[in-house]
């Protein structure tokens, strides 16, 4: 319980510490994405199926 207590009290410091600084220091730079655009899907190449394809089995009394 010490432990918990004294890592809280120095996590509250440190964020207070830095809410403080905040406006000295200046809000942090907006973070950018990427620009999402389409896939092409024609641009894909087929894919090669080995086996049996995969039909679930709804039945479970079925085998």
């Amino acid at each position: 319980m010490v432990l918990l207590g004294t890592v809280t009290l120095c996590c509250a410091i440190v964020a207070g510490t830095l809410a403080l600084l905040e406006p000295v220091v200046g809000p942090p730079p907006e973070r950018q994405v990427a620009d999402r655009g389409s896939i092409e899907t024609t641009a894909l190449e087929p894919v090669r199926v080995i086996g049996a394809p995969f039909v679930p089995n709804v039945n479970p009394r079925q085998r």
